[in-house]
């Protein structure tokens, strides 16, 4: 985002955003001798903002978590340059394993190239109960942040969350283009077919070949009807920078 706006230093929403936008993370377990051990995931999140993961019981990271299910997952921006003036966040906790079909619809909007193994036996969804996160935004922007703190309160949003699939089919569908618009204009992305991945009550997802943006809304939304006034508003907004 540019101008004045772009300035302000929002610890929590700078950590909603980079663990919304993020498609990869970093996880670190421990194994039988207690030594660390990272590994590569894919990641998405739960309405609440907590991270989801799906795990095969053949992996290395899964026979860890089942002997002790401490983790931490980092988030991080990559670009060029330097690697560390990059915005990067570690969230820690515990994993807990959570109904996979449950997590199905959102899990899938983000990371759709698992759907021909999301429904193997061997591959269970876990969700990162985080306890708390520490933030690197760049020289002078180190914060420690409780769960608390960053976790999306839900409460009065339960018709947004089971709305959250028909509002993405609705907007990859018929609106293709304000998706698109809302990645080039407001958040500076290159020009491609940018496609509406998710909702929650502050913002939403936008996703192009593996990679992602968290677009905030002006406003808090709790249903469908909100999400739409906030994404009408938001289209406005980016005409007007476009232009």
């Amino acid at each position: 985002m540019s101008g004045p706006a772009a300035a302000v230093f929002d610890p929590v929403a700078e950590t909603r955003r980079l663990v919304r936008a993020a498609r990869r993370a970093g996880l670190a377990t421990l194994d039988a001798s207690g030594s660390p051990y990272v590994s590569l995931v894919a990641v998405a999140t739960a309405p609440d903002g907590a991270p989801l993961l799906l795990v095969s019981d053949l992996a290395r990271h899964t026979a860890n978590l089942k002997r002790d299910p401490r983790a931490s997952l980092l988030f991080a921006e990559v670009g060029g340059g330097d690697p560390l003036a990059h915005p990067r966040v570690t969230l820690f906790g515990a994993v807990e394993r959570i109904d996979k079909q449950a997590g199905r619809g959102r899990w899938l909007a983000r990371q759709p190239e698992s759907a021909g193994y999301f429904d193997f036996a061997d591959f269970r969804m876990l969700r990162l109960a985080p306890e708390g996160a520490h933030l690197v935004a760049g020289f002078g922007r180190i914060v420690d942040l409780v769960w608390d703190a960053l976790a999306t309160d839900l409460a009065g949003a339960e018709a947004l969350v089971e709305a959250e699939a028909g509002v993405v089919e609705h907007m990859n569908e018929d609106h293709a283009d304000a998706t698109r618009l809302y990645a080039t204009a407001l958040l500076g992305a290159e020009d491609g077919a940018w496609r509406f991945e998710g909702v929650d009550p502050l913002g939403c997802e936008l996703g192009l070949d593996g990679r992602a943006l968290y677009l905030p809304f002006d406003g808090r939304a709790e249903n469908a009807g909100d999400v739409r006034r906030r994404l009408v508003d938001l289209v406005a907004r980016a005409r007007a920078a476009a232009a």
